[in-house]
């Protein structure tokens, strides 16, 4: 059995709404408002790792059978570790409390009545928050049904509500680059787009829409990893729309707006600008689901996998745990969890990619068994150090070489080490030995 057309794609919107949360929402608009008359190569930088490599990410798992089978190609007790890292990162430790603290900033604040502990206000919003979302993950083989054909159909009507004002009513003529756009413009795009983390999310989220794939009668295996990856690509269809059209709104608003700190900030000046007060409520309904719907994904996905490692537990417990660690961060401890995670993420990032890039080239590189742990190695080596680097910890004589590397400046300087891992793997590889783990 396969799919109808119907039923694809709604499960690539629920694929879309999972992976679209706020940063995915603020940072199109902001990149627009800086890069003005840049903005086309910056959002197209943008949209190669903020769409090419999620969407990527998602066949390549698929393809793999599952993330720690695919890392498992390095080395077990790396697929062990780098697994338990992006779980922690795209969970309690970051993306899951992020939702929350987010939404609240956009859909709550400005609502609160004056006088009101804003402390007490958050608690009881993240309650409700972390609530509904656990309601909602708690079935995760009906999240098409909840996401697909409501939440993420809802999330777009309000985001094409906000780019046709501007189109009705254009704020200005696009204004040159400002900032790091003045200049490579493509390249720090590209880098924008990893703030998005889907990426990383990408990894994961395969479990959730082949379970919602089953739930529609799929049950052979190919079918279902096809079907995977067709709804990838009807999610990176959706998502390259919806940065276009963001893109274009902060494009817009650039001459009326340039000044503004952040995506947040372009947002809310452009919907009170076009809207009035009601442009309030619109962005707060937007902030709202985009938070929700990606908060749902992320509290399935850690369940399921936490679940799998520690089955004494079963999912629910697992998620209810997800969702109650999450709120309790949410409200007293995110900043210093930030100043954490964040490192940790630009340290397994590069990583992440050179896996992807890896499971699409396996059919040719599969048979040379020291390849993976080679390039994976060289790869980590480098962007922890870098990572380090970020936190002002600084390793005399070993920092001044990574400086060297090309495109180093641009935080890029991965690249070049991840290729000489390949051939180094090519290399070690043992000549009569060979690769059984085909794709």
């Amino acid at each position: 059995m396969k799919l109808t057309t119907r039923h694809r794609l709604l499960v690539g919107v629920t694929l879309f709404s999972m992976f679209f949360g706020a940063g995915n929402l603020i940072f199109p608009p902001f990149l627009g408002a800086q890069a003005g008359q840049a903005a086309i190569p910056a959002m197209i930088g943008f949209c190669l790792s903020a769409v090419g490599l999620p969407i990527l990410g998602v066949i390549a798992v698929a393809e793999s059978n599952g993330l720690p089978t695919l890392a498992g190609r390095v080395h077990p007790k790396f697929a062990a570790v780098f697994t338990f890292l992006i779980y922690m990162s795209i969970g309690p430790c970051l993306a899951i409390p992020r939702t929350a603290t987010t939404s609240f900033e956009m859909a709550a604040v400005p609502f609160l009545p004056e006088g009101i502990s804003v402390g007490m206000a958050q608690l009881i919003y993240s309650v409700v928050f972390f609530s509904v979302a656990l309601l909602l993950a708690l079935r995760p083989d009906k999240l098409t049904d909840r996401l697909g054909k409501i939440l993420g159909p809802a999330l777009l009507t309000l985001i094409v509500v906000i780019f046709v004002g501007c189109l009705l009513h254009p704020m200005g003529d696009p204004t040159p680059a400002v900032g790091k756009y003045v200049s490579g413009a493509a390249v720090n795009g590209f880098l924008e787009g990893y703030q998005t983390m889907d990426t990383i999310a990408a990894l994961n989220f395969g479990f959730i829409i082949a379970l919602n794939i089953r739930a529609k009668g799929v049950e052979d295996n190919r079918q279902i990893v096809g079907e995977t990856c067709r709804a990838g690509i009807i999610a990176g269809i959706v998502l390259f729309a919806v940065y276009a059209a963001l893109t274009y709104i902060g494009v817009q608003s650039g001459a009326a707006f340039s000044g503004a700190e952040n995506g947040t900030a372009v947002l809310k000046s452009i919907v009170m600008e076009l809207f009035g007060s009601t442009g309030v409520i619109i962005l707060a309904l937007i902030f709202g689901i985009a938070c929700l719907n990606t908060c749902v994904g992320l509290i399935s996905c850690c369940g399921d996998y936490f679940a799998k490692i520690f089955p004494v537990f079963g999912y629910r417990t697992w998620a209810c745990f997800f969702a109650f660690v999450s709120m309790l961060i949410s409200n007293v401890g995110l900043n210093q969890i930030l100043s954490f995670s964040v490192p940790v993420l630009g340290a397994i990032y590069p990583v992440a990619i050179v896996l992807i890039a890896l499971a699409f080239a396996h059919r040719w590189l599969g048979r040379f068994s020291a390849v993976y742990p080679a390039a994976i190695l060289c790869t980590a080596v480098v962007s922890l150090l870098a990572a380090l680097e970020g936190v002002h910890i600084v390793i005399p004589g070993i920092t001044a070489v990574l400086h060297a590397l090309p495109f180093y400046g641009q935080s890029l300087g991965w690249l070049l080490p991840a290729l000489l891992g390949v051939g180094i793997g090519v290399v070690l590889s043992p000549k009569t030995g060979e690769n059984k783990d085909f794709l």
